[in-house]
Order: structure tokens, then sequence, then C-alpha cells
């Protein structure tokens, strides 16, 4: 399979990926709600993205590096807001 097509594959995955973080994302930010929203656990994926990120880095995939930029943002956004949230009372 050629590298564009490859990286188009790519491309595509990290999009739906950040679009599968949206409700979450609506959840925290619009409605203000964090019930069932674990901390530790959106901690993990950071880093695990973050790790994923610098192996994108490492073998020079734009798709990896884009989806995993895009991807923390997405993740930072509703740590951010529960954090926001959570010290409101």
């Amino acid at each position: 399979m050629p590298s564009l097509v490859i990286e188009v594959i790519g491309v595509a995955a990290g999009i739906i990926g950040v679009l599968a973080w949206g409700p979450q994302i609506v959840e925290v930010w619009k409605h203000e709600r964090h019930d069932g929203i674990s901390l530790p656990t959106f901690m993990i994926v950071a880093l695990s993205l973050t790790l994923w990120l610098i192996y994108g880095i490492a073998i020079s995939s734009k798709a990896m590096i884009f989806s995993n930029i895009l991807t923390l943002s997405v993740i930072a956004l509703v740590i951010i807001g529960v954090i926001r949230i959570r010290r409101r009372g």
C-alpha cells in the first residue's frame, strides 16, 4: 500500500478519535457535568497519547503527530474543565 494512503488512513483515524471525545467535552463545558469522569483515567490516556506522539515524531509520521496533538488537546480540555468544575464545588 502506498505511504500516502497509509498516512491518509492515519489522519482519518486521528480525526475520528478526536470526534469520539466530543460528547465528553460537551458534558463538561456546556452542561458542567463531571460525574463519572475519572481524572486518573484521563491522565493515563494523556500519558499514552504523549508516548504515541513521541513515537510518531521518532518515525516522522505526520498522521501520528497530527492526531496525537489534536487528541491531547481535547483530553486537556476535558481535564481542565473537570478540575475547574470541581474547584468551584
